[in-house]
């Protein structure tokens, strides 16, 4: 046989090799990675496309609309487009809470965990049902208004309408990119390319960061291209990159797999050095100084190459503080249970978007916290729907040094769970943002917390007298820094003075869509003569603001750095003007739907006034 076809033979199944790879990985972006073939190599569908809308939208981490109404809310995803192709601020479109940069710059910003991988970006999601199971072959999201939030898509291996739940949920990366800053706020089909997957899916997960908006995203609609039986790939190729043979690394990338995951926390053995070369010189702090810098995984991974690393690898004190929601698609049970003997000194631990659809349990969950609990001060649970009273009950009795607690978007918990939170005497921070927390069990809360600075009670539509709310803060909350009462829909002027008069360190106040206060009997005049230190004030869409509001304000409140007076009638450019004028660290000025307030007018005090964002939204 001639020396060729061995050759040939190795050529082929090298060719093959990559082939495999690169259905497993397809593309990562818009074919601008280095690693990507080149668009020739787009699997070919073997049967009919099937084209479809989303059926129903599952969940959510936040919105901008009321939860008892459709305006501005997620649920407008689903179904055919609303909107588009038009462009411009309309409430039949799905937006998030926030956008830009300007959350990060108030009171009551928190610090970021460190160690947070940069390939994770995400700040917000919203998962999305379909009606029939496909292979993707391509997504397209209708934005219509400030466009390029969305930075990841996935798509998930269980079926929610299925009766039957799967042993393992699995999800996969569709597609990954960097915020990217978007020319113009015009609607436009956003269509990255996908990878190809090798499962069929009718969930599809959508990740955004706004950070970088100069307003809300809004969204109309998400289209799902694919096929019923799996594509092949076409044979058709002009380059293959050899770092696609890389397994590990690819993994790290797009696999959510949890067995891959839960393999790095365990324990392996561990092959025996005669020394440990140079590291046997470095003094053991400036190791562990070292070492945090990596991130969990990588840590987990340099813990099984020899037993010196391995002991500083698992040392507490690598675990004080520990994020694991940039891996939530990863983390069970076994995660955790493996993670136990490493946090006993934790204090800040983030498992916020962890733990649905069965991967962490109630007893799991109580496990961890019985083991770890002690020294936690600050604990993230931002959308954890595994959370149930008796979670709540664990929590209040392990965490007996806890100042921080965010149940953000937790609409699992039952109303009757919170009373237990009133037991953390030591609370500073309570996030209650879509929970179904009722009136007597906040009341209880606030009567024993007298230590909280950060109360965030937006969207919770189960409080029925928030006048009586207000009143409880003024007389026992005086350390209180920030409030958000975004959305509540019954607070009176009543309620507004017993705040200001008892809660006079307030910062940052928020009163977004709070239809009941009326300019005309002075609640925010008094607002602004009582509240001195106010830094953020947000009056959206409140049309009876007015000029005597505003000059209070440029009088007495200094210091204010963001205001939002969107849909206000009353308000003149004059006023406007010497507010701007008294209000020198003033950075975020919102006038949109402001009928006096013309374009005109922006771009004059633009003019006169670089420093501060001032925002006018439009629709066509």
């Amino acid at each position: 046989m001639s020396p060729v076809f061995p050759m040939l033979t190795v050529l082929s199944m090298f060719y093959y090799m990559c082939l495999r790879r690169r259905a497993r990985t397809a593309t990562r972006g818009e074919m601008n990675s280095r690693r990507a073939i080149e668009s020739n190599t787009r699997a070919l569908p073997i049967n009919v496309e099937i084209v479809q809308y989303a059926k129903e939208v599952l969940d959510f981490s936040s919105h901008y609309g009321s939860e008892n109404s459709m305006s501005y809310t997620m649920w407008n995803l689903a179904g055919i487009p609303n909107v588009y192709p038009s462009s411009g601020d309309f409430t039949q479109t799905a937006v998030f809470r926030t956008y830009g940069t300007w959350w990060d710059r108030c009171p009551s910003a928190r610090l970021p965990f460190k160690r947070t991988p940069p390939t994770f970006c995400s700040q917000d999601y919203v998962e999305l049902a379909f009606e029939e199971q496909v292979y993707p072959t391509a997504v397209h999201i209708l934005e219509t208004y400030h466009p390029g939030a969305v930075v990841r898509i996935l798509a998930c291996s269980a079926n929610p309408y299925s009766q039957n739940p799967p042993a393992e949920v699995r999800w996969e990366i569709l597609w990954s990119e960097a915020p990217t800053k978007v020319n113009g706020p015009q609607a436009r089909q956003f269509t990255p390319c996908i990878k190809q997957i090798n499962f069929p899916t009718n969930l599809i997960r959508l990740e955004v960061n706004s950070s970088l908006l100069d307003y809300y995203t809004e969204l109309d609609a998400v289209v799902l291209h694919g096929v019923k039986e799996r594509p092949v790939l076409s044979l058709k190729t002009s380059m293959i990159d050899m770092n696609d043979i890389d397994e590990d690394e690819d993994e790290e990338k797009y696999g959510c797999g949890m067995d891959t995951f839960n393999k790095q926390f365990s324990i392996v053995t561990l092959r025996e050095w005669p020394t440990n070369g140079y590291f046997d010189k470095l003094p053991y702090e400036l190791i562990q100084l070292i070492l945090s810098h990596l991130t969990v995984p990588d840590l987990c991974r340099l813990a099984q190459t020899c037993k010196l690393l391995y002991q500083h690898c698992c040392d507490p004190l690598q675990y004080i503080h520990l994020s694991l929601q940039p891996y939530w698609a990863r983390i069970n049970d076994t995660s955790l249970e493996y993670l136990q003997s490493r946090c006993t000194l934790i204090q800040w631990l983030n498992l916020s978007w962890t733990g649905n659809r069965g991967a962490i349990s109630v007893s799991g969950f109580s496990r961890f916290l019985k083991v770890c609990g002690s020294e936690l001060v600050r604990l993230e649970l931002s959308c954890g729907h595994f959370l149930n009273e008796t979670c709540l009950e664990v929590i209040t009795e392990m965490c007996p040094n806890l100042q921080e607690l965010n149940l953000s978007s937790c609409d699992k918990i039952p109303p009757q769970a919170f009373n237990h939170i009133a037991k953390v005497g030591t609370l500073k921070r309570l996030i209650l943002y879509r929970t179904k927390v009722e009136q007597t069990a906040l009341l209880s809360i606030l009567n024993f917390c007298s230590e909280l600075q950060h109360l965030s009670l937006g969207s919770c539509v189960m409080i029925e007298d928030y006048d009586l709310i207000a009143s409880m803060m003024g007389a026992k909350c005086k350390k209180l820094r920030s409030l958000d009462l975004w959305r509540c829909k019954n607070i009176t002027e009543s309620g507004i003075a017993e705040l200001a008069s008892g809660c006079q360190l307030l910062e940052e106040l928020d009163l977004g869509w709070c239809p009941t206060l009326q300019s005309s009997t002075g609640c925010f005049t008094n607002l602004a003569r009582k509240l001195p230190n106010l830094q953020k004030l947000f009056l959206t869409a409140n049309r009876s603001v007015c000029d005597t509001d505003i000059e209070e304000l440029a009088a007495n409140c200094t210091h204010l750095r963001q205001l939002d007076i969107l849909g206000t009638r009353m308000v003149s450019p004059a006023s406007l003007r010497k507010l701007l004028e008294s209000c020198k660290d003033l950075s975020l000025l919102d006038v949109s739907f402001c009928s006096q307030i013309d374009n005109r007018v922006v771009l004059e005090l633009n003019a006169n006034f670089p420093n501060v964002f001032i925002k006018k939204s439009f629709t066509q």
